[in-house]
């Protein structure tokens, strides 16, 4: 009898998430600020891609363009594409907290949780398809843009260049999801964008006024630092290996939303 209960209760719990996630998705897709932010990180990506592959061959020496790490350059937009990605991932839940819709939201569902849950969810598999499609097409469209045979070409089957534009879109994603984590502690818009790209730059700038054995030793575990290793193909020295500093990167994001989950439960909407 036991076993026969359970399975009911746990098809209502699995059902009901899934009605708190498509409730969720609709807010993301009502809101208008949703898709200028992705129009933002795909923009950003493949406009400076582009320009990139029209004017960057003519500022460089040839042997300038046979040693850059042409991949990494090709994804230069990632720069701004973060900031657009990283504000959808603080709005998305900052926003009713600045509208008091908030209040509706729990009263709906009282299970705070499974509402951040969901939150997280939707935003993640947004936020990583979008990334990852803005990744590819701005790699395929710099080298579109190159001048033919030149030393910056490189294809997707080239060692680490596959795992570098993935990397890039993943990257994105999980500073979606910081944002997120932010966003739920701080509950501000403001204090959180301020909070997210403070800890992502802030830290960088204060570490490199250190002497150069603290910023070898701590210098790759910083978030940004540690998360760029990934869509980044010429391995440099003290940083950590690829897919070990986007692992990092997503302590960060997960350090926050676990945060979230927690604070979420014991204070007033």
């Amino acid at each position: 009898m036991a076993a026969t209960a359970t399975r009911p209760t746990q098809g209502r719990s699995l059902g009901h998430f899934a009605d708190v996630t498509g409730s969720e998705l609709c807010k993301l897709r009502s809101v208008r600020s949703t898709y200028w932010a992705l129009l933002a990180a795909v923009a950003f990506n493949v406009v400076t891609a582009a320009l990139l592959g029209i004017f960057l061959p003519r500022a460089l020496t040839s042997h300038q363009r046979a040693v850059i790490d042409s991949t990494r350059v090709s994804l230069g937009g990632m720069h701004l594409s973060q900031v657009a990605i990283g504000l959808l991932g603080v709005l998305v839940i900052t926003s009713e907290y600045s509208t008091g819709m908030i209040r509706a939201t729990l009263a709906a569902v009282p299970q705070r949780r499974v509402v951040l849950a969901a939150k997280t969810l939707v935003l993640a598999v947004v936020a990583v398809t979008t990334a990852v499609v803005a990744s590819f097409a701005a790699y395929l469209l710099f080298q579109a843009f190159l001048p033919a045979g030149d030393a910056m070409a490189t294809s997707l089957a080239d060692p680490g260049v596959l795992r570098a534009v993935t990397g890039a879109g993943f990257y994105l994603a999980v500073l979606g999801l910081l944002g997120l984590g932010l966003g739920a502690i701080i509950r501000s818009s403001a204090g959180a964008v301020a909070a997210l790209f403070g800890a992502l730059f802030v830290p960088s700038i204060l570490i490199s006024l250190l002497p150069q054995s603290w910023q070898n030793t701590a210098g790759p575990y910083l978030p940004m630092n540690a998360g760029e290793t990934v869509y980044t193909v010429n391995h440099q020295a003290h940083t950590l290996q690829p897919w070990t500093g986007l692992g990092v990167f997503c302590l960060y994001a997960a350090a926050a939303l676990v945060t979230g989950f927690v604070l979420i439960n014991h204070r007033d909407a």
